[in-house]
């Protein structure tokens, strides 16, 4: 990297796409460790924050934007002379109406070209987000490594990698390439753009695999549910079981997502959703993950006003009867007892809360105990 690095700057000069491509092939089908953090340019990008004083939203991206122009305007310029030339400006991680009016306005064999460079060879962030930006306006085919690969960084740069493949009218496949490949922030930004693009390939993984279990898939669970048509999947014929643990998961975390996300109240086909979920369970083999999912739904159901979500009481008390049904069986008792008593903090607060309340017969002498009772 020598010729375009920061004068005197200390520390690792690689590149941020190859940082990604190193961990990448560390293990290849599956995100990257801590999304990949700390970044090579971690301790410059500490010292050069980019800055937006006045919290002006809507005058993000023009600082960008202005050195865009400037650099387009001069016919000697490289883009190696853009590596440092957006360290302490404010650039958005996500799609930006003034980053892409200033690529609009330039030839688009030169903002590919720069782009590419920038993606390719930066060892900063800012202009790599910049070279993202400057691609996804108009990304070719040959693009496609390239903005899946620094993509795998997806908590700075899964916004815009997400925003380029959607673009593409053959991306769906890279979509989901990088969704097996991403967590946290990423995934919500990939899952999203899966949403939008719609068609059987997408649909079919959306209904079987978009939550990973962590916490932020309460801004896209009832998205997926939507987009996907999951009525139309669960209440079909014979739900494989890969379609059935994912609407149990899908429904747990739409009962806890509020001011995430769309929650039960927010989705008219939740009864539908609920039946076809407890009948398909009761035909399913026991296991900690499907019980877990049962009771956090029959738990919500139990403790909710049905109304909220367009249920009479009766409606209720039924489906919440058919959950209890399945959770209460002697081999589902056994595996989720079997959980417990692995000493897993997680299973403690399980059964002293949850499975309490709903008075399940594995944990009638865990209720009301603690991690250390």
């Amino acid at each position: 990297m020598s010729g375009h690095g920061e004068p005197g700057a200390p520390g690792d000069q690689s590149s941020l796409y190859d940082h990604a491509l190193r961990l990448h092939r560390l293990g290849p089908d599956a995100p990257l460790s801590r999304d990949g953090m700390p970044y090579p340019d971690e301790d410059r990008h500490r010292r050069g924050r980019p800055r937006n004083p006045a919290n002006d939203q809507r005058g993000r991206g023009k600082a960008a934007a202005a050195i865009l122009d400037a650099h387009f305007a001069r016919p000697s310029a490289r883009p190696a002379d853009l590596v440092w030339a957006f360290h302490e400006v404010d650039v958005p991680i996500h799609r930006n109406e003034h980053i892409s009016a200033a690529a609009l306005r330039t030839d688009p064999v030169l903002v590919r070209r720069t782009g590419r460079w920038l993606i390719r060879h930066s060892p900063d962030r800012c202009s790599v987000l910049i070279g993202l930006a400057l691609l996804a306006t108009e990304p070719a085919e040959e693009d496609i490594p390239l903005v899946r690969t620094i993509g795998l960084l997806s908590d700075t740069f899964g916004a815009l990698a997400a925003d380029a493949l959607e673009r593409r009218r053959d991306g769906t496949a890279a979509l989901l390439w990088l969704a097996e490949r991403v967590g946290g922030w990423g995934r919500v930004y990939v899952v999203e753009a899966l949403c939008r693009r719609g068609g059987g390939e997408a649909r079919s993984w959306l209904l079987r695999r978009a939550c990973d279990g962590d916490f932020l898939n309460g801004y896209f669970a009832g998205r997926v549910a939507t987009a996907a048509h999951l009525h139309e999947a669960i209440t079909g014929d014979a739900p494989d079981d890969e379609l059935i643990d994912h609407t149990g998961r899908l429904l747990a975390i739409m009962a806890g997502c509020g001011g995430m996300g769309m929650t039960w109240d927010g989705y008219p086909p939740v009864r539908h959703v609920l039946a076809a979920h407890a009948g398909n369970l009761a035909g399913q083999r026991p296991s900690w993950g499907r019980y877990s999912q049962a009771a956090h739904i029959a738990d919500h159901l139990a403790g909710s006003d049905p109304g909220r979500f367009g249920l009479a009481p009766g409606q209720r008390d039924g489906l919440l009867a058919r959950y209890l049904d399945v959770l209460r069986r002697a081999e589902w008792s056994a595996a989720a007892r079997a959980a417990v008593d692995s000493g897993a903090p997680y299973f403690a607060w399980f059964a002293s809360t949850i499975a309490a309340r709903l008075g399940l017969p594995a944990f009638a002498d865990s209720a009301g105990q603690d991690d250390g009772g």
